[in-house]
Protein backbone atom coordinates (compact mmCIF):
# COMPACT_ATOMS: atom_id res chain seq x y z
CA UNK A 1 0.00 0.00 0.00
CA UNK A 2 1.01 3.55 -0.90
CA UNK A 3 0.68 6.78 0.91
CA UNK A 4 -1.34 9.19 -0.60
CA UNK A 5 0.82 12.59 1.02
CA UNK A 6 -1.13 15.01 2.19
CA UNK A 7 1.62 16.88 4.41
CA UNK A 8 5.24 15.91 5.12
CA UNK A 9 4.71 14.02 8.23
CA UNK A 10 3.09 10.24 8.72
CA UNK A 11 0.70 10.50 11.04
CA UNK A 12 -0.08 7.72 13.47
CA UNK A 13 -3.27 6.97 11.69
CA UNK A 14 -1.73 6.96 8.50
CA UNK A 15 1.14 4.91 9.87
CA UNK A 16 -1.35 2.35 11.24
CA UNK A 17 -2.76 1.88 7.97
CA UNK A 18 0.36 1.25 6.09
CA UNK A 19 1.46 -0.95 8.72
CA UNK A 20 -1.47 -2.75 8.33
CA UNK A 21 -1.85 -2.34 4.63
CA UNK A 22 -5.81 -4.75 4.45
CA UNK A 23 -6.40 -6.17 1.43
CA UNK A 24 -10.44 -7.25 2.38
CA UNK A 25 -13.02 -5.13 3.79
CA UNK A 26 -13.04 -7.54 7.38
CA UNK A 27 -9.51 -6.61 7.56
CA UNK A 28 -10.04 -2.67 6.94
CA UNK A 29 -12.81 -3.05 9.57
CA UNK A 30 -9.83 -5.11 11.77
CA UNK A 31 -7.87 -1.90 11.48
CA UNK A 32 -10.39 0.19 12.13
CA UNK A 33 -11.14 -0.87 15.64
CA UNK A 34 -7.68 -0.49 15.95
CA UNK A 35 -7.54 2.92 15.38
CA UNK A 36 -9.50 3.69 18.13
CA UNK A 37 -6.66 3.79 20.30
CA UNK A 38 -5.17 6.70 18.52
CA UNK A 39 -8.06 8.74 19.09
CA UNK A 40 -8.77 8.87 15.49
CA UNK A 41 -11.37 11.91 15.65
CA UNK A 42 -11.68 14.84 13.08
CA UNK A 43 -11.28 17.98 14.31
CA UNK A 44 -9.43 17.21 17.41
CA UNK A 45 -6.70 19.92 16.61
CA UNK A 46 -3.27 19.84 16.04
CA UNK A 47 -1.32 17.25 18.48
CA UNK A 48 2.26 18.57 19.51
CA UNK A 49 3.32 15.25 21.24
CA UNK A 50 2.58 13.57 17.47
CA UNK A 51 3.33 16.78 15.27
CA UNK A 52 5.85 18.64 16.49
CA UNK A 53 5.33 21.45 13.82
CA UNK A 54 2.08 22.90 12.40
CA UNK A 55 3.24 20.25 9.17
CA UNK A 56 0.20 18.20 10.55
CA UNK A 57 -2.86 17.42 12.62
CA UNK A 58 -5.23 14.55 13.80
CA UNK A 59 -7.85 15.67 10.84
CA UNK A 60 -5.45 15.57 7.87
CA UNK A 61 -3.74 12.35 9.36
CA UNK A 62 -7.20 10.65 9.52
CA UNK A 63 -8.01 12.00 5.85
CA UNK A 64 -5.07 10.93 4.36
CA UNK A 65 -5.53 7.45 6.07
CA UNK A 66 -8.28 7.64 4.32
CA UNK A 67 -7.07 9.11 0.91
CA UNK A 68 -4.12 5.99 0.79
CA UNK A 69 -6.47 3.07 1.47
CA UNK A 70 -8.53 4.91 -1.19
CA UNK A 71 -6.27 4.77 -3.46
CA UNK A 72 -5.29 0.69 -2.91
CA UNK A 73 -8.70 -0.37 -3.04
CA UNK A 74 -11.91 2.10 -2.56
CA UNK A 75 -13.74 -0.19 -1.04
CA UNK A 76 -11.40 -0.64 2.20
CA UNK A 77 -11.86 3.22 2.57
CA UNK A 78 -15.57 2.81 1.91
CA UNK A 79 -15.78 0.63 4.74
CA UNK A 80 -13.83 2.09 7.02
CA UNK A 81 -14.80 6.14 6.92
CA UNK A 82 -18.08 5.31 8.41
CA UNK A 83 -16.85 3.37 11.14
CA UNK A 84 -14.30 6.52 12.04
CA UNK A 85 -17.29 8.65 12.06
CA UNK A 86 -18.94 6.72 13.92
CA UNK A 87 -16.50 6.71 16.70
CA UNK A 88 -16.30 10.47 16.61
CA UNK A 89 -19.82 11.08 16.87
CA UNK A 90 -19.52 9.27 20.06
CA UNK A 91 -16.98 10.76 21.41
CA UNK A 92 -18.59 14.49 20.64
CA UNK A 93 -21.23 12.76 22.60
CA UNK A 94 -19.07 11.65 25.46
CA UNK A 95 -20.62 7.82 24.65
CA UNK A 96 -18.23 4.85 24.87
CA UNK A 97 -17.39 2.39 21.86
CA UNK A 98 -17.54 -0.88 22.80
CA UNK A 99 -14.48 -2.99 22.10
CA UNK A 100 -14.45 -4.59 18.84
CA UNK A 101 -17.82 -3.42 17.84
CA UNK A 102 -17.73 -2.31 14.11
CA UNK A 103 -19.67 1.14 13.18
CA UNK A 104 -22.07 2.15 10.33
CA UNK A 105 -23.68 5.37 10.05
CA UNK A 106 -26.88 4.98 8.41
CA UNK A 107 -28.40 9.14 8.14
CA UNK A 108 -30.16 8.61 4.29
CA UNK A 109 -33.71 9.35 3.20
CA UNK A 110 -35.64 7.69 0.52
CA UNK A 111 -38.87 8.12 -1.13
CA UNK A 112 -41.34 5.74 -0.09
CA UNK A 113 -39.69 4.81 3.61
CA UNK A 114 -39.72 6.53 6.74
CA UNK A 115 -37.97 4.93 10.44
CA UNK A 116 -39.64 6.40 13.18
CA UNK A 117 -38.85 6.35 16.66
CA UNK A 118 -40.79 6.01 19.98
CA UNK A 119 -40.22 6.28 23.52
CA UNK A 120 -41.79 3.52 25.67
CA UNK A 121 -41.44 2.51 29.23
CA UNK A 122 -38.29 0.17 28.16
CA UNK A 123 -36.80 2.90 26.42
CA UNK A 124 -37.11 3.84 22.60
CA UNK A 125 -37.80 1.55 19.87
CA UNK A 126 -37.22 2.22 16.02
CA UNK A 127 -39.81 0.61 13.72
CA UNK A 128 -39.74 1.59 10.23
CA UNK A 129 -36.95 0.92 7.02
CA UNK A 130 -33.88 3.04 6.60
CA UNK A 131 -32.63 3.19 2.91
CA UNK A 132 -28.99 3.04 1.86
CA UNK A 133 -27.24 0.82 5.12
CA UNK A 134 -23.72 0.57 3.97
CA UNK A 135 -22.66 -3.12 5.34
CA UNK A 136 -25.56 -3.44 7.51
CA UNK A 137 -25.23 -7.17 7.65
CA UNK A 138 -20.83 -6.76 8.51
CA UNK A 139 -20.68 -4.59 11.06
CA UNK A 140 -22.31 -5.05 14.57
CA UNK A 141 -23.73 -1.64 15.48
CA UNK A 142 -24.95 1.27 13.79
CA UNK A 143 -25.66 5.05 14.60
CA UNK A 144 -29.22 5.79 12.78
CA UNK A 145 -30.91 8.64 12.42
CA UNK A 146 -34.94 8.40 13.22
CA UNK A 147 -37.73 10.92 13.19
CA UNK A 148 -39.36 11.74 16.59
CA UNK A 149 -41.95 13.69 15.64
CA UNK A 150 -42.93 15.70 12.20
CA UNK A 151 -40.47 17.60 12.09
CA UNK A 152 -37.53 16.03 14.16
CA UNK A 153 -34.89 13.54 13.85
CA UNK A 154 -32.95 11.70 16.47
CA UNK A 155 -29.85 9.92 16.66
CA UNK A 156 -30.07 6.08 17.57
CA UNK A 157 -27.64 3.61 18.10
CA UNK A 158 -28.53 0.14 17.49
CA UNK A 159 -27.24 -3.66 17.57
CA UNK A 160 -27.38 -5.11 13.77
CA UNK A 161 -27.99 -8.56 15.55
CA UNK A 162 -31.12 -7.43 17.34
CA UNK A 163 -33.57 -10.40 15.65
CA UNK A 164 -35.89 -7.47 14.88
CA UNK A 165 -33.57 -5.73 12.67
CA UNK A 166 -34.07 -6.93 9.34
CA UNK A 167 -31.08 -6.61 6.73
CA UNK A 168 -32.93 -6.67 3.44
CA UNK A 169 -31.05 -8.34 0.15
CA UNK A 170 -30.95 -5.97 -2.31
CA UNK A 171 -27.42 -5.15 -4.02
CA UNK A 172 -27.53 -5.11 -7.86
CA UNK A 173 -24.28 -3.06 -8.00
CA UNK A 174 -21.65 -3.48 -10.13
CA UNK A 175 -19.26 -1.35 -8.29
CA UNK A 176 -18.67 -1.59 -4.47
CA UNK A 177 -19.97 -5.03 -4.77
CA UNK A 178 -18.44 -6.05 -1.98
CA UNK A 179 -19.95 -2.86 0.14
CA UNK A 180 -23.81 -3.91 -0.07
CA UNK A 181 -26.03 -0.91 1.10
CA UNK A 182 -29.48 -1.85 0.59
CA UNK A 183 -32.10 -1.20 3.45
CA UNK A 184 -32.80 -2.59 6.58
CA UNK A 185 -35.97 -2.49 8.66
CA UNK A 186 -36.39 -2.24 12.07
CA UNK A 187 -39.77 -3.48 14.24
CA UNK A 188 -39.93 -2.20 16.95
CA UNK A 189 -35.63 -2.68 17.82
CA UNK A 190 -34.24 -1.23 20.93
CA UNK A 191 -32.20 1.84 20.17
CA UNK A 192 -30.33 4.13 22.71
CA UNK A 193 -30.67 7.56 21.86
CA UNK A 194 -27.44 9.45 20.85
CA UNK A 195 -27.75 13.86 21.86
CA UNK A 196 -31.13 15.09 22.03
CA UNK A 197 -33.16 15.31 18.79
CA UNK A 198 -31.90 17.71 15.83
CA UNK A 199 -28.13 17.25 17.78
CA UNK A 200 -26.65 15.26 15.16
CA UNK A 201 -27.59 17.85 11.99
CA UNK A 202 -26.44 20.63 14.13
CA UNK A 203 -23.19 19.22 15.97
CA UNK A 204 -20.11 21.33 15.75
CA UNK A 205 -18.45 19.06 13.34
CA UNK A 206 -21.43 17.30 11.03
CA UNK A 207 -20.09 19.29 7.60
CA UNK A 208 -16.58 17.66 8.44
CA UNK A 209 -17.57 14.50 7.72
CA UNK A 210 -18.56 14.83 4.24
CA UNK A 211 -15.13 16.27 3.63
CA UNK A 212 -14.11 12.65 5.28
CA UNK A 213 -15.94 11.11 2.04
CA UNK A 214 -14.33 13.68 -0.45
CA UNK A 215 -10.79 12.24 1.26
CA UNK A 216 -12.12 8.68 0.33
CA UNK A 217 -12.74 10.47 -3.38
CA UNK A 218 -9.76 11.58 -3.88
CA UNK A 219 -7.62 8.28 -3.11
CA UNK A 220 -9.72 6.64 -5.58
CA UNK A 221 -8.84 8.90 -8.33
CA UNK A 222 -5.47 8.29 -7.39
CA UNK A 223 -5.24 5.08 -8.01
CA UNK A 224 -6.94 5.49 -10.95
CA UNK A 225 -4.21 7.87 -12.32
CA UNK A 226 -1.37 6.02 -11.08
CA UNK A 227 -2.13 3.72 -14.21
CA UNK A 228 -2.14 6.46 -16.42
CA UNK A 229 1.04 7.53 -14.80
CA UNK A 230 2.56 4.08 -15.29
CA UNK A 231 1.77 4.62 -18.71
CA UNK A 232 3.07 7.84 -19.42
CA UNK A 233 6.74 5.99 -17.81
CA UNK A 234 6.59 3.55 -20.72
CA UNK A 235 9.50 3.69 -23.02
CA UNK A 236 7.12 2.77 -25.99
CA UNK A 237 4.80 6.03 -25.41
CA UNK A 238 7.25 8.62 -23.80
CA UNK A 239 5.96 11.04 -27.18
CA UNK A 240 2.47 10.23 -26.94
CA UNK A 241 1.53 13.91 -26.82
CA UNK A 242 -2.36 13.54 -26.04
CA UNK A 243 -1.00 11.04 -22.91
CA UNK A 244 0.81 13.87 -21.41
CA UNK A 245 -1.69 16.27 -22.02
CA UNK A 246 -3.73 14.28 -20.24
CA UNK A 247 -1.00 13.51 -17.37
CA UNK A 248 -0.48 17.43 -16.98
CA UNK A 249 -4.49 17.85 -16.58
CA UNK A 250 -4.77 14.63 -13.94
CA UNK A 251 -1.32 16.45 -11.88
CA UNK A 252 -3.35 19.66 -11.30
CA UNK A 253 -6.88 18.11 -10.50
CA UNK A 254 -5.02 16.20 -7.98
CA UNK A 255 -3.13 18.49 -6.77
CA UNK A 256 -6.11 20.96 -6.34
CA UNK A 257 -7.66 18.07 -4.40
CA UNK A 258 -4.66 17.64 -1.98
CA UNK A 259 -4.77 21.33 -1.45
CA UNK A 260 -8.07 21.45 -0.84
CA UNK A 261 -8.09 19.12 2.32
CA UNK A 262 -4.80 20.45 4.02
CA UNK A 263 -6.50 24.26 3.80
CA UNK A 264 -9.47 22.64 5.13
CA UNK A 265 -7.56 20.53 7.93
CA UNK A 266 -5.74 23.61 9.13
CA UNK A 267 -9.44 25.51 9.44
CA UNK A 268 -10.95 22.77 11.65
CA UNK A 269 -8.39 22.08 14.20
CA UNK A 270 -7.14 25.98 14.58
CA UNK A 271 -11.27 26.80 14.60
CA UNK A 272 -10.58 29.13 11.79
CA UNK A 273 -13.69 30.97 9.96
CA UNK A 274 -14.92 28.21 8.32
CA UNK A 275 -14.81 25.62 11.21
CA UNK A 276 -18.07 26.20 12.80
CA UNK A 277 -21.73 27.01 11.66
CA UNK A 278 -22.68 27.90 8.50
CA UNK A 279 -18.83 28.66 7.73
CA UNK A 280 -18.12 24.95 8.10
CA UNK A 281 -20.87 23.93 6.03
CA UNK A 282 -19.94 25.91 3.29
CA UNK A 283 -16.08 24.87 3.56
CA UNK A 284 -17.38 21.56 3.65
CA UNK A 285 -19.48 22.26 0.30
CA UNK A 286 -16.65 23.45 -1.46
CA UNK A 287 -14.13 20.51 -0.44
CA UNK A 288 -16.47 17.91 -1.82
CA UNK A 289 -17.48 19.93 -4.89
CA UNK A 290 -13.55 20.64 -5.63
CA UNK A 291 -12.42 16.87 -5.20
CA UNK A 292 -16.02 15.28 -6.81
CA UNK A 293 -14.92 17.84 -10.10
CA UNK A 294 -11.41 16.31 -10.02
CA UNK A 295 -12.12 13.02 -9.56
CA UNK A 296 -14.55 13.40 -12.41
CA UNK A 297 -11.98 15.03 -14.37
CA UNK A 298 -9.62 12.21 -13.65
CA UNK A 299 -11.90 9.28 -14.79
CA UNK A 300 -12.43 10.85 -18.13
CA UNK A 301 -8.58 12.26 -18.65
CA UNK A 302 -7.51 8.11 -17.79
CA UNK A 303 -10.13 6.77 -19.94
CA UNK A 304 -9.69 8.95 -22.98
CA UNK A 305 -5.73 8.57 -22.65
CA UNK A 306 -5.36 5.09 -22.42
CA UNK A 307 -8.57 3.78 -23.91
CA UNK A 308 -10.64 0.60 -23.29
CA UNK A 309 -7.56 -1.58 -22.28
CA UNK A 310 -6.91 -1.14 -18.73
CA UNK A 311 -10.49 -1.43 -18.12
CA UNK A 312 -10.78 -4.98 -19.71
CA UNK A 313 -7.18 -6.23 -18.82
CA UNK A 314 -6.43 -5.06 -15.92
CA UNK A 315 -8.74 -6.25 -12.96
CA UNK A 316 -7.64 -4.09 -10.28
CA UNK A 317 -8.24 -0.92 -12.47
CA UNK A 318 -11.63 -1.84 -13.81
CA UNK A 319 -12.75 -2.47 -10.25
CA UNK A 320 -11.35 1.15 -9.22
CA UNK A 321 -13.00 3.02 -11.89
CA UNK A 322 -16.31 0.91 -11.30
CA UNK A 323 -16.16 1.73 -7.62
CA UNK A 324 -15.63 5.43 -7.67
CA UNK A 325 -18.02 5.91 -10.28
CA UNK A 326 -20.81 4.64 -7.90
CA UNK A 327 -19.23 6.02 -4.66
CA UNK A 328 -19.06 9.64 -6.26
CA UNK A 329 -23.09 9.24 -7.03
CA UNK A 330 -22.90 10.20 -3.49
CA UNK A 331 -22.35 13.56 -4.48
CA UNK A 332 -25.36 15.13 -6.24
CA UNK A 333 -23.79 17.09 -9.23
CA UNK A 334 -25.59 20.62 -10.18
CA UNK A 335 -27.96 19.85 -7.07
CA UNK A 336 -24.77 19.76 -4.44
CA UNK A 337 -23.61 22.93 -7.35
CA UNK A 338 -26.67 24.85 -6.27
CA UNK A 339 -26.58 24.43 -2.83
CA UNK A 340 -22.73 25.53 -2.74
CA UNK A 341 -24.18 28.72 -4.43
CA UNK A 342 -27.09 29.90 -2.02
CA UNK A 343 -24.61 29.03 0.65
CA UNK A 344 -22.63 31.58 -0.89
CA UNK A 345 -25.30 33.88 -1.78
CA UNK A 346 -26.50 34.18 1.74
CA UNK A 347 -22.70 33.93 3.44
CA UNK A 348 -20.61 37.14 3.89
CA UNK A 349 -18.13 35.48 1.64
CA UNK A 350 -16.02 37.84 -0.81
CA UNK A 351 -13.75 36.85 -3.58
Amino acid sequence: MRRVALGDVVGPVTARVLDDSPATVDEALRTAVALGELAPYVGEGTTPDVFPTAAGSTTLDVWEALATLGAADVALARAVEPHLDAVTILHQAERAVRDGSTWGVFAAEGPGVRLEAESTPTGWTLTGTKPWCSLAGTVSHALVTAWVDDARRGLFAVELADPRTTVEPAWAARGLQEIPSGPVSFAASPALPIGDPGWYLHRPGFAWGGISVAACWLGGATGVARTLLAAAREPARADDAILLMHLGQVDARLAEGRAALVTAAAQIDTGGPGSTGTAASLLAKRVRTTIADAAEAVLRSVGHALGPAPLVNDPAHAKRVADLELYLRQHHGERDAVSEGRAVRDSEAQW
